[in-house]
């Protein structure tokens, strides 16, 4: 069994928006990946998580989320590197990042995702989130679904 680490950092800087944006450049679902400063805009004074996921000492993905307000937490970003898929990564950072979320005072999260990323879809269903939202796509792929969870359930 390998060994997994999260780390968890409630801030992001320069330096980690840069690593982020490496890290999304080497993940083949993100068409655009954000680049440094885009994260930097979008998460500028707003609580936030990012998460590090760790295979034996090696970067293998990350999550990166923040709050809408004093009870909503979106989790924005995230992905495995290739290599490091079906290991279970994506659930431990999805539960690490729910349990921080809880942590915090957050009674829901919310996430999106397209309906052509059926794996992460599939995580989100098996987690109980459930979908509030579609907005069409120019192809059936491109649908893009809105899911939330509770977590005072």
């Amino acid at each position: 069994m390998y060994q997994i680490h999260i780390q968890a950092l409630e801030q992001l800087t320069p330096q980690l928006a840069t690593q982020v944006a490496e890290l999304m450049q080497q993940i083949p679902e993100f068409n655009t990946p954000a680049t440094a400063d885009e994260l930097l805009t979008r998460l500028a004074d707003k609580p936030c998580l990012l998460q590090w996921a760790f295979i034996e000492g090696e970067l293998a993905g990350f999550k990166l989320g923040y709050a809408l307000d004093e009870q909503h937490f979106y989790s924005w970003l995230g992905g495995i590197l290739p290599d490091y898929r079906r290991l279970g990564l994506a659930q431990r950072l999805l539960e690490s990042q729910e349990a921080w979320a809880k942590d915090k005072g957050y009674q829901q999260v919310s996430v999106k995702t397209l309906n052509r990323l059926a794996p992460m879809l599939g995580l989100l269903i098996r987690n109980r989130y459930q979908i509030t939202a579609l907005q069409n796509g120019m192809q059936l792929g491109d649908n893009k679904l809105s899911l939330q969870k509770s977590l005072s359930l």
